[in-house]
C-alpha cells in the first residue's frame, strides 16, 4: 500500500494536470468560436463558387481549359490536412485512416492493370508522420497555418496543385480534411478539387441545364483567371474546416481530461483517507496494546 506522502504528491501531480488541461479547454474554447465563425461565413461563397462554375463547365466543354481536362486516371495527388499539435482525441488519426481508405478502395485505371498511383502532400506533422509510418509517397509537406489561417498562406499549396495537373504529374487532385459538422462532431471528407466535375449525387433534372453564357474578352481567358482562383477557394474552404474542427475537437479532449483528472483526484482523496484513518487505529491498537502489556 502506498504512504500517505506519495499519495498526497500523486493528488497534487493530477491537480497540476487538471489545471493546464482546464487552461488549454478555455484557449481552444475562445479560438474555436473564432475559427467557427469564420467557416460559416465561407461556406456560402465556396459553394456558391462551386456551383457556379460545374454549370460553366458542363456548358463549354474540358476543351477551353487543361483544368477542366478528364483524363483517365492513373496518377493521384492527394492532399491530407491534420494537425501540428495534436492533444486532440481521434481528429487526426480518423482523418489518416479516411484517406488510407481512400488510397485503398480506388480502382486501377481502365485498361490498365496498374493500381492507381496516389502520392500525399501533406498539411501539418501529423498527417505526415502517419502516412510515412504507412509507406505513402509524400511529394510535398506544409505546416499548418497557425490558428487564424488567411487566404494567402494557402495560394503556395493551389499553386503547387494546380502546375503539377497541367504539367500531367496527377491527373486527379483531391483533398482529405476533417469537415466541421458541430462543435461535438467532425467527420473526416474527400473532396475532388481538380478537374473541376459535376457531383455524383447531382440529379438528372440539374445535369440537364440550357445555361447560355457570354465569355469578355472570351472563355479561355475568364477560366484561366477564375479556376486557379476556385482551386484556392476549395482549399482555403478545407483549412478553415480542418481548423474549425481541431479547435472543437482539442476543446472536448480537454474537458474530458479535465473531468477525468478530477475523478482521479475523488478516487485518490478517498484513498488518501481511508490510508489515513487506517494508520491512526494501527497507531491507536499499538498504543492500547503497549499500554496494556506495561500494566500487567
Amino acid at each position: 500500500m502506498p504512504s500517505l506522502k506519495e499519495i498526497r504528491g500523486r493528488i497534487g501531480s493530477v491537480r497540476n494536470i487538471a489545471q493546464i488541461t482546464r487552461a488549454m479547454e478555455m484557449m481552444s474554447a475562445s479560438r474555436m468560436k473564432r475559427a467557427q465563425d469564420a467557416i460559416l461565413a465561407a461556406r456560402p461563397y465556396a459553394e456558391e463558387l462551386h456551383a457556379a462554375l460545374v454549370r460553366v463547365a458542363s456548358a463549354v466543354g474540358e476543351e477551353v481549359d487543361p483544368l477542366l481536362a478528364l483524363r483517365p486516371i492513373r496518377r493521384i495527388g492527394l492532399i491530407v490536412m491534420t494537425s501540428d499539435r495534436g492533444l486532440a482525441g481521434a481528429l487526426d488519426s480518423n482523418t489518416v485512416r479516411a484517406a488510407l481508405r481512400y488510397i485503398s478502395e480506388h480502382e486501377p485505371a481502365e485498361g490498365s492493370s496498374e493500381p492507381v498511383q496516389v502520392t500525399a502532400v501533406t498539411i501539418g506533422r501529423k498527417g505526415r508522420d502517419q502516412l510515412r509510418r504507412a509507406g505513402v509517397p509524400i511529394a510535398a509537406h506544409f505546416q499548418r497555418f497557425g490558428d487564424r489561417p488567411g487566404f494567402a498562406d494557402v495560394t503556395p499549396v493551389a499553386r503547387l496543385v494546380v502546375e503539377d495537373f497541367l504539367e500531367g504529374t496527377y491527373d486527379e487532385i483531391s483533398v482529405v480534411y476533417p469537415a466541421f459538422i458541430s462543435t461535438l462532431s467532425q467527420h473526416p471528407d474527400v473532396l475532388t478539387i481538380l478537374p473541376v466535375r459535376q457531383p455524383e449525387d447531382q440529379s438528372a433534372e440539374e445535369a440537364v441545364r440550357n445555361d447560355e453564357y457570354l465569355f469578355e474578352p472570351s472563355a479561355e481567358a475568364v477560366l484561366s483567371r477564375l479556376l486557379p482562383h476556385y482551386v484556392a477557394i476549395d482549399l482555403y474552404r478545407a483549412v478553415l474546416e480542418a481548423n474549425a474542427s481541431e479547435q472543437s475537437a482539442r476543446m472536448i479532449a480537454m474537458r474530458n481530461a479535465t473531468d477525468n483528472a478530477n475523478e482521479l483526484i475523488d478516487d485518490l482523496t478517498l484513498v488518501y483517507n481511508k490510508t489515513r484513518q487506517a494508520t491512526i487505529t494501527r497507531e491507536m491498537i499499538e498504543i492500547a496494546s503497549g499500554a496494556e502489556a506495561l500494566g500487567g
